[in-house]
């Protein structure tokens, strides 16, 4: 049971429940339609009036569109979709090799796109995102209603600040005010693994989307991790909670995690972790991807192959570490590492074990299905669960 917070609670009102009505017929189109009025009055116990009364103002408020099913002999169906095709946000995915800034319509799938190599120099990358959104939006015939920013960086998300980027050192540049600015539209930031953990509450397979309590655990340069409790992400105090690739799991690790350690879990389990073991067994030292490692692997190279299940093990023992204090319902696991699972995968579990201590409830580890771009997914959810998680459409 929720003890009510008495400093945000608000009464209802007969605004609030007509607000949470629509909320919930504006779900059941996004994520069962096309769906008829009546289908909808079925499981929602709703009166056929009031399914009327709303999705008549949602698609005046053009957040559903009406299309005609296959008829059976009379009149076709009338069913309910969410409008395909019309830009509504913007995604920027802010990435320690590329920048990617994206227009999506209201199902999240992306209509245009810019890309450029991301600088070092927090200004002249702002300056950047700033040229590719004006670009984006005077292409577009339909109004863009917010911008959502992904970035590789601790974010205070309530206040919508960069507050620090271990990979590019950046010390609250000033990139979202930057933004805002020059668009005059609201932006809502987060770090990457926050963002690509809500990508997976809002478009992940069906046995995530409907637990309420998860971890997205994102492998790249650094590990970051997202946690989802009650369907909600969890910030924690300043936004620090889930940063779990700095805890502490050994020592003499390949290389040094963003902070200059040696002794952290992502200096141990993360890309450029498996890269330097790589280069060390191989003494290759021509410039290796970890997409490249992954594909040598898949083709039967055993030095990439013992490469990926020594990373898998660390891997495993950062995972045993959390479901021993979080004791979560799954866990995913986001990054070009998922593509090697079918390789990985039974070593993972056998690291997770070793980790675990008897009695604790068994945890479902999956990879993530978002495809290459969770964290630009992740930026449009800034933007998208606004629409269809707040009481006020």
């Amino acid at each position: 049971m929720k003890r009510i917070d008495l400093k945000k609670a608000s009464v209802a009102r007969s605004n609030t429940i007509r607000d949470i009505n629509r909320q919930i017929v504006l779900n059941y189109v996004r994520e069962k339609g096309p769906i008829s009025r009546a289908d909808i009055a079925r499981e929602t116990n709703l009166q056929r009036s009031t399914i009327s009364l709303i999705v008549t103002e949602l698609k005046n408020l053009g957040l559903i569109d009406e299309v005609y099913g296959d008829s059976s002999g009379g009149r076709p169906p009338a069913l309910l979709t969410l409008p395909t095709a019309r830009p509504v946000a913007i995604g920027v995915d802010l990435g320690t090799l590329r920048t990617t800034v994206a227009t999506c319509d209201l199902t999240g799938r992306i209509i245009e796109r810019e890309e450029f190599k991301t600088d070092k120099n927090p200004e002249i990358t702002a300056k950047s995102i700033v040229e590719c959104t004006q670009k984006l939006i005077g292409r577009s015939r339909q109004k863009i209603e917010g911008i959502g920013l992904s970035i590789p960086a601790l974010v205070d998300a309530k206040t919508g600040k960069i507050l620090y980027s271990p990979f590019f050192k950046w010390h609250e540049p000033r990139i979202v005010e930057d933004l805002q600015e020059a668009t005059g539209l609201i932006v809502k930031v987060d770090n990457d693994a926050n963002a690509a953990a809500l990508a997976e509450l809002w478009f992940g397979r069906p046995e995530i989307r409907d637990v309420r309590d998860f971890i997205l655990v994102y492998i790249e340069n650094g590990i970051g991790t997202g946690i989802v409790l009650d369907g909600q992400i969890h910030r924690g105090k300043g936004g620090a909670a889930g940063e779990f690739g700095h805890m502490r799991i050994g020592t003499n690790a390949p290389v040094e995690c963003g902070t200059g350690s040696r002794e952290c879990w992502e200096a141990f389990a993360s890309e450029k972790a498996a890269l330097a073991r790589y280069a060390r067994i191989s003494g290759d030292g021509v410039q290796m991807t970890f997409s490249k490692l992954v594909k040598l692997a898949n083709d039967g190279d055993e030095t990439a192959l013992n490469v990926l299940r020594e990373t898998a093990d660390y891997v495993g023992i950062g995972l045993g570490n959390i479901i021993q204090g979080l004791s979560p319902e799954a866990i995913v696991i986001g990054g070009t590492i998922s593509k090697a699972w079918h390789l990985i995968g039974d070593d993972v579990f056998r690291a997770v074990e070793r980790v675990v201590c008897y009695g604790v409830p068994s945890i479902k580890i999956i990879p993530s299905t978002l495809g290459s771009e969770p964290t630009l997914l992740g930026a449009f959810s800034l933007v998208l669960a606004d629409k269809f998680a707040s009481a006020s459409i």
